[in-house]
């Protein structure tokens, strides 16, 4: 059953995808109970996409010639099929942020740090989060439990349980 979260339909999707999207972000989210629950079940959804298709890759042999008429090859590695439609639900799923200056960074460093990345949260699922909880999955044997809900104090004004949902180790 879904939960309504006091909102039309629009609004609750957009509420969860942006939960959603900070928590696979930033690892770690507070919020209510009942959202918590609902973004749960979502994050779930897109971190089991990614974990079953994060490996379908395809390398292709390019020979490049420079302005000399040398040639050299080079191996490409790109996304398979699978991998390819699963990144493009995700996208959908998600708002995609974007990376953060660093406090001393320069401009020119963050830049050289950022500049191959186009979806920096997509990147992180599926090359952080997808491996390491597919070695979790082959080493317990299940699939899914992907996340932790700590119930927290009520809050003050409409006394809502408060709960902290973070992403399992």
């Amino acid at each position: 059953m879904e939960r309504k979260l006091g909102v039309n339909a629009t609004k609750r999707m957009a509420l969860i995808k942006n939960q959603a999207s900070a928590l696979l972000w930033y690892g770690k989210i507070e919020t209510t109970e009942a959202r918590a629950k609902e973004v749960a079940s979502y994050v779930a959804k897109i971190i089991t996409l990614a974990v079953n298709n994060y490996t379908d890759t395809v390398e292709t042999e390019v020979v490049l010639k420079d302005e000399k008429g040398k040639e050299t090859k080079k191996t490409l590695v790109k996304d398979g099929v699978k991998k390819l439609n699963a990144r493009r639900k995700i996208m959908t799923m998600v708002n995609d942020l974007q990376e953060v200056k660093g406090f001393k960074e320069s401009k020119a460093e963050f830049k050289k740090r950022t500049s191959a990345i186009k979806y920096p949260l997509i990147e992180k699922i599926f090359d952080e989060y997808a491996p390491k909880y597919a070695a979790r999955k082959e080493e317990k044997g299940q699939g899914g439990g992907y996340t932790r809900i700590y119930k927290l104090d009520l809050r003050k004004g409409d006394a809502a349980q408060k709960a902290i949902i973070e992403l399992v180790d």
